[in-house]
């Protein structure tokens, strides 16, 4: 599967406008592996047409080939108190899972990154499986702020690196959509958005005590069968309108589940399969 995933991002389903160190490139040459066709343009090498293709297209094809060239695999992953809720484990638990799994695609020359707050963990000595073990296994001393992340991520990732950032995406606002728009025309991106745990409904009845997870701060309120229904709608809708800001940022994203964060992984690039596979 992991194969799968570092093929995913080496042919570049959303390939970045701009390219850079570290980044997937498609070339003409001999001996990779196939990648696409597209229309001949001059200077093309005429070895590389595709005269099957041509024939059904009408007009001359040409093979594009893709080199095996190094990735850089950076992550950001949401470690605020709202992670900490779930029903069998904590979305924090199954976000380091996805992004384990991220850093499982690094072979020999990728290069990992881990950025934490304001801090950037880029092992300059280390490639590789090094790499993402020691991006893997950061703890960070920073509390979590999503905007900030991604702030440094504009700055601190070259061109063409792929970026995957794990959260339940509460903190994210209207005025972030520049900074979204900005980071997919640079980098490949990815989000896994963490559902809400008690998407399939809320378990609790009647007069009840609530806790804000980020806060702390308490309240008493009753809970009925309509206030169920519309906790239920108001996920539904919020998860449907974060996946369209995500879209139309040129994001991919899937929802993070809380029981298998690497079959979430693979479900943003539309892998399917078990994650042992």
């Amino acid at each position: 599967m992991k194969r799968e995933l570092r093929r995913a991002l080496l042919q570049g389903r959303r390939r970045p406008k701009i390219f850079g160190a570290g980044s997937p490139t498609a070339i003409r040459g001999d001996g990779f592996e196939f990648a696409e066709l597209r229309e001949y343009v001059a200077g093309d090498d005429p070895r590389r047409i595709d005269w099957a293709a041509t024939a059904r297209a009408g007009e001359l094809q040409m093979r594009v080939i893709l080199e095996d060239v190094a990735l850089t695999l950076a992550a950001i992953v949401d470690t605020s108190q709202s992670m900490k809720l779930g029903r069998a484990r904590s979305m924090e638990s199954a976000a380091r899972e996805g992004m384990r799994t991220w850093y499982d695609a690094a072979e020999t020359d990728d290069r990992c990154v881990r950025i934490v707050g304001r801090k950037v963990y880029a092992p300059a000595a280390l490639r590789g499986e090094r790499s993402a073990l020691f991006c893997a296994n950061v703890a960070g001393d920073e509390p979590f702020a999503l905007q900030a992340s991604l702030n440094v991520a504009q700055y601190a990732l070259a061109p063409g690196a792929a970026l995957l950032v794990v959260s339940d995406f509460y903190d994210l606002t209207d005025a972030d959509e520049p900074v979204l728009r900005g980071l997919s025309g640079r980098l490949d991106c990815t989000a896994l958005i963490a559902s809400d745990p008690w998407y399939e409904g809320l378990p609790l009845r009647g007069f009840v005590t609530i806790r804000d997870a980020e806060t702390g701060a308490q309240r008493r309120v009753f809970i009925g069968k309509l206030e169920r229904r519309r906790y239920s709608e108001a996920t539904i809708v919020r998860a449907s309108a974060l996946a369209k800001r995500f879209e139309k940022a040129g994001w991919r994203s899937a929802p993070l589940d809380e029981k298998d964060g690497a079959r979430s992984l693979y479900a943003a690039f539309g892998i399917a399969g078990m994650p042992h596979d």
